[in-house]
């Protein structure tokens, strides 16, 4: 017979994808070898567990751990985090870093040979040196229950607030500032925002700290500007947060799930805090993009540099620019760097961060990739390498053809998902660009993500 739904099966966990999902394979007289395929979310590879079915369709089924009755060797035996499973963070806490570390080496290899039909083994990954504590900004949801706000993290898969405050992967005194902000809500009676009805005031706590500085911004994202009792608020926050540089009001009235709303001001101290990485300074207002593993940042950064292969002669051009960190990291090794974003704020954010660094080759244009290559071209400037770092969905068709019409002599792709990589490094290569190398580096340890630096040269 075939699976349905509640049966209870016993299983072996023969591999894992790329977001933590175990993958056993179910077979009986109906399904024939090689079997049904069946992802068991927090298994690890070599498990033996009895299986409960909770989804069946026509090519795989889902199903959850009833009962583990063989552990895999790669699992640390602990469970060092009382929500992991129930809050959507972390995919891996449930096994050693070394075998995470092999998965993720694992998954980026399979993915682009499945992908992208690419013959390529990628290099070692490289491992982060602290797995836990790494992140320099987190964004927690409030909402409001009969007991009060809840803070924490969504569920996966919805926005069911998952109530933690004390995430493995934040800085330790994240959780001082979130008690202060709980506790200026209960005081002054200020209600949580509240998704079905579209109203409440506070809807997230956003907490960023400089790694190297040590500043913390504490931003409170509000349906309204107007806040009771600004001085108690403004009191507490800076009692739990001795290296406060900036507190903020962001103002976000809409039904969306986008976090950051168009306007707000200022509470106290500065409109944005100050933080170090390269050896460069940067600016990082609460809108700034800015990678959140700072120390594996400064190792993926330094392989994309060695990826580019500058010798101070070419003209860099770096698309996705951002707030020009990939592209002002590399601009002591190269002729000029132009950076090219449609973000209007990020652009100003990177021409400030040049001017502040002292770096006098490098512009920022403020279009897509089409109309500043048209730009360019009618400059007569034509890029000697150009970096990339699209966002999770990757690059589209006009953009690679974009480049490939650039002519540049090799491209450095940064990428934070593997399979929009993939399809995209297929793509390059109908094109006449080759891979030379894949560098897997772990930017988000204990999480389902994993970047990747890869050197495509022009055949």
């Amino acid at each position: 017979m075939s699976l349905t739904k509640n049966q209870l099966v016993e299983l072996t966990v023969t591999g894992v994808t790329g977001e933590g999902n175990g993958v056993a394979r179910y077979t009986d007289a109906d399904i024939p070898v090689p079997g049904l395929v069946v992802f068991i979310p927090y298994t690890a590879v070599g498990d033996r567990v009895l299986c409960r079915i909770v989804k069946v369709q026509k090519s795989h089924a889902f199903g959850r751990v009833e009962e583990l009755l063989s552990p895999s060797p790669d699992r640390t035996g602990e469970r060092d985090c009382g929500v992991f499973g129930r809050c959507g963070g972390c995919a891996w806490r449930h096994i050693s870093y070394e075998a995470e570390c092999r998965y993720k080496h694992q998954w980026v290899s399979d993915t682009l040979r499945r992908v992208g039909g690419l013959d390529i083994e990628p290099l070692p990954l490289v491992a982060a040196d602290a797995p836990d504590r790494y992140r320099n900004k987190a964004q927690f949801p409030a909402a409001a229950s009969e007991n009060g706000p809840v803070m924490g993290f969504f569920a996966p898969r919805s926005h069911r607030i998952v109530a933690c405050r004390d995430c493995l992967l934040q800085p330790v005194g994240f959780r001082a500032v979130l008690d202060a902000v709980d506790g200026w809500m209960r005081a002054f009676s200020v209600p949580a925002y509240d998704e079905a009805t579209n109203k409440g005031l506070v809807r997230h706590i956003y907490i960023r700290e400089g790694a190297v500085s040590g500043q913390m911004m504490v931003c409170l994202v509000c349906t309204s500007g107007k806040l009771p009792a600004v001085s108690a608020l403004i009191d507490v926050v800076r009692a739990a947060a001795p290296k406060l540089a900036s507190l903020i009001v962001n103002i976000n009235p809409e039904r969306t799930n986008v976090i950051l709303g168009d306007g707000g001001y200022t509470l106290w101290g500065e409109d944005a805090i100050e933080d170090t990485l390269c050896g460069l300074r940067f600016r990082l207002s609460p809108h700034s993009f800015y990678q959140v593993n700072h120390a594996q940042t400064e190792k993926l950064y330094a392989l994309a540099a060695d990826a580019a292969a500058l010798t101070g002669q070419e003209t860099l051009l770096d698309l996705y620019c951002g707030t020009g960190t990939i592209g002002l990291s590399m601009a002591h090794r190269a002729a000029q760097v132009i950076g090219v974003e449609v973000v209007p704020a990020a652009v100003e954010d990177a021409r400030r961060n040049a001017e502040v660094n002292g770096i006098t080759n490098a512009r920022f244009i403020c279009a897509d990739a089409a109309h500043a290559a048209a730009q360019l071209a009618i400059e007569g400037v034509r890029p000697d390498v150009i970096v990339l770092d699209p966002p999770r969905k990757g690059c589209d068709c006009a953009l690679i053809d974009t480049v490939v019409e650039m002519a540049p002599a090799r491209v450095v792709y940064v990428s934070c998902d593997p399979a929009t990589l993939a399809r995209d490094l297929k793509l390059f290569g109908e094109k006449g660009y080759a891979v030379k190398s894949v560098q897997p580096v772990d930017l988000f340890p204990r999480t389902a993500h994993c970047e990747n630096v890869v050197s495509l040269v022009r055949e």
